[in-house]
């Protein structure tokens, strides 16, 4: 039976020891996964990889960096300006051949159902994996990890809670994690110059689908200190409906009008082909666009190597 390639894209509260960084790195490679990418921030204080593989491998994976990830991460002496509640914050999986989103969904059920047996880490299920679908992170954020340490707020209880649980709340350093299904989304950050960190949350409410802005679009601005510059942190959900080069000239405009100019734009883990049609990769300032970072020719690379089919991703 023809294999189902997915993408996995585990995010990990810890962006400044890159010895723990790496050995999560290193559990995924040695559960079989292809690491794509993985890159770490310190003022995030966050990690993001992009791994390829089928659900067995996945999963695998999966687990192996959650161990690392609840070991060696302590959210009780966690500080970054990326919100998060779990060691492993976030694991969404994305199908990509031979594959439907109800694949996707199926393994991030039993993604989460394992990950409450082993680590024994609570799990909230968001975006097309949640019942009903849909679930945002911004609501089971809320508030960080902090918010989850003594109790479980109201409306707020885990979809997978492990047992027995002594705890009355999250785990008391890995905190919780919140699995997904979804589908290609663009992950990018945007440095605005001679703009101020309340004007920059301005535009990135302006910009924010909850806010009236474009479609399928989060964004948070925050004050890197480390680097010394304001960033507007933003994800485009659905490239079907919103333009990367739009949202850039809607900050372009905003940035201009206070006097200030755009800097350097950068894409967090791989780049979906949606957002270099025409001439998108100059105009956006866009760095490191080679093939090694584009997701359809890293997918080529894997047709290459096995009996993948392909199939219908956006369902």
């Amino acid at each position: 039976m023809p294999r189902r390639l997915f993408e996995a894209v585990p995010n990990l509260s810890e962006g400044r020891d890159l010895a723990v960084v790496e050995a999560a790195v290193e559990a995924a490679l040695e559960a079989g996964a292809e690491v794509l990418d993985w890159s770490a921030d310190p003022d995030h204080n966050r990690s993001v990889l992009t791994l390829l593989g089928s659900p067995v491998t996945l999963t695998a994976a999966s687990l192996a960096l959650a161990r690392v990830a609840a070991e060696r991460i302590d959210l009780r002496r966690h500080a970054g300006v990326h919100p998060r509640i779990g060691a492993l914050d976030v694991l969404p999986f994305v199908p990509l051949v031979g594959a439907t989103m109800a694949d996707a969904r199926a393994l991030a059920w039993s993604v989460g159902e394992a990950l409450g047996r082993d680590p024994g880490l609570p799990v909230y299920y968001y975006a097309e994996a949640s019942t009903p679908a849909g679930r945002g992170l911004d609501e089971l954020r809320r508030g960080g990890f902090e918010a989850l340490a003594d109790g479980w707020p109201e409306g707020r209880e885990p979809d997978v809670r492990p047992e027995p649980w002594p705890h009355g709340g999250a785990h008391p350093s890995a905190g919780a994690v919140c699995v997904g299904a979804r589908r290609l989304l663009l992950a990018w950050n945007v440095v605005v110059k001679g703009v101020g960190i309340g004007a920059a949350r301005a535009m990135a409410r302006s910009i924010r689908a909850a806010n009236g802005g474009f479609a399928g679009v989060r964004a948070l601005a925050f004050e890197l200190e480390r680097r010394g510059v304001v960033q507007i942190s933003m994800n485009i959900e659905d490239l079907r409906a919103t333009a990367p080069i739009d949202v850039y000239r809607a900050i372009e405009r905003a940035v201009a009008a206070a006097g200030g100019e755009m800097g350097a734009t950068e894409v967090i883990g791989m780049i979906p082909d949606a957002a270099l049609r025409g001439a998108a990769a100059d105009r956006l300032r866009l760095r490191e666009v080679g093939p090694a970072r584009v997701i359809s020719a890293r997918v080529l690379e894997a047709l290459g190597a096995g009996d993948w089919v392909a199939g219908d991703s956006s369902k």
